[in-house]
């Protein structure tokens, strides 16, 4: 492995933690020292993993996307040579945050969170026994690898959940903030199914219940796949995946080797931590369903999942993966089982409650001013369009397909 191509986003600084290691008046102790960098390749990164996931640990905010097992294999699939920006944070040579951002552009300079478009739920790390010091010099690091004096770039966060850490790098950002909506995400509280369809109208939950007896008559079995074997179990997954959404808009990068890849090496790591599952289903021996759930701080999020087309005729589908989502929620302590991203109608009929992600444009004046307009014209733009030719979105899916069928 090369040595970390490390370089220094600002002097190593000596002061008072407010609140946080702090000298007593007329004391001697000595100030902790914090310490910026910035990595800038891909093996500096990968040095990163130990450290990285015991931050992870320490900071309440963050969700499974941002373990390092997550971001590092996302970078590895996606990322392009020289453009990787991650600012870290140590105080007395401990991580204690962490913004993991990639050069989207060079000309006029745009930074963005490494993961962006796979991943539901972005952010930075900051270690809650000392948030706010560590907020003020990762947010003057940012600034300082971002060039804040060139009235052009800006920094583009996305994704950000309620209560996200990069709030905090906003309220000691010392430029331009501006605040926009970005994806909406379902949720429903971790518990028992039983307890789910309480939340649903009689008639509803009655139909329901009926569904479920129906998946215990069917004797579909459930198996928790080992650590080792979940590279193997992904890739039965993506094929069921395929198979279920052939002919209806599937995701076309969830087809690509690249995405297989990424989420081959990421799960396998985190399972290995608890921070991922894989659980497959069988009836009469046959694999006929499998799902990939991603789990952290009291949050368990369905990421993926694959299902044979032809067991819809037989059984609830999405019964099978919120029966033993709920269950598995419940069982480890979790507070939030989230369906992520999206409106789908198998997740409507649960009563989901909506969370709006923010995203966050840091930089000079000019550059948020004109990236903030952009976006929203972008966006009035895309509503108009599929208000006027709902049509087009069926060609594009099919031109999406005939693409990938291609490139095989």
């Amino acid at each position: 492995m090369t040595a970390p191509q490390l370089t220094a986003a600002t002097a190593i600084a000596r002061g008072a933690d407010r609140g946080h290691g702090a000298a007593p008046p007329g004391g001697s102790a000595q100030a902790p020292a914090i310490e910026v960098r910035t990595v800038r390749d891909a093996a500096g990164f990968d040095a990163l993993a130990a450290d990285w996931d015991a931050l992870v640990d320490r900071c309440a905010a963050a969700t499974p996307f941002q373990s390092h097992a997550w971001l590092s294999s996302w970078w590895h699939s996606y990322g392009r040579p020289g453009r990787l920006r991650v600012v870290t944070v140590r105080r007395d040579g401990v991580l204690v945050g962490a913004a993991p951002l990639m050069l989207r552009r060079r000309a006029l300079p745009l930074l963005a969170g490494v993961g962006q478009g796979l991943t539901d739920f972005l952010d930075v790390l900051l270690d809650d026994g000392c948030a706010e010091q560590t907020a003020a010099a990762l947010a003057g690091a940012m600034a300082v690898q971002l060039g804040l004096r060139r009235p052009w770039a800006a920094l583009d966060l996305r994704e950000l959940r309620p209560g996200s850490a990069a709030h905090r790098i906003a309220e000691h950002w010392p430029g331009a903030v501006r605040r926009l909506p970005d994806s909406l995400c379902l949720h429903l509280p971790a518990v028992p199914v039983e307890e789910l369809l309480s939340r649903l109208p009689g008639r509803t939950a009655q139909r329901s219940r009926v569904k479920l007896r129906k998946l215990e008559a069917a004797g579909i079995e459930t198996r928790l796949v080992p650590s080792a074997d979940v590279p193997g179990a992904l890739g039965e997954l993506l094929a069921l995946h395929e198979l279920q959404w052939r002919g209806r808009g599937v995701t076309p990068e969830h087809l690509r080797p690249r995405f297989a890849e990424h989420l081959s090496r990421s799960a396998q790591r985190m399972a290995a931590a608890d921070r991922a599952l894989v659980r497959q289903y069988r009836l009469d021996g046959e694999l006929v369903a499998c799902d990939l759930t991603l789990q952290l701080n009291g949050l368990s999020a369905l990421y993926l999942y694959g299902v044979r087309p032809e067991l819809r005729e037989r059984v609830d589908v999405a019964g099978i993966l919120l029966r033993e989502s709920a269950a598995h929620a419940a069982a480890t302590g979790c507070g939030e089982l989230s369906l992520l991203r999206g409106e789908e109608p198998y997740k409507q009929r649960w009563r989901p409650e909506q969370t709006r992600s923010e995203r966050l444009l840091l930089g000079g004046a000019p550059a948020v001013a004109v990236y903030a307009a952009a976006i929203g014209l972008r966006s009035r733009a895309v509503r108009s369009l599929r208000a006027r030719a709902p049509w087009l979105a069926a060609v594009r899916t099919r031109a999406r397909e005939l693409r990938e069928l291609v490139a095989r």
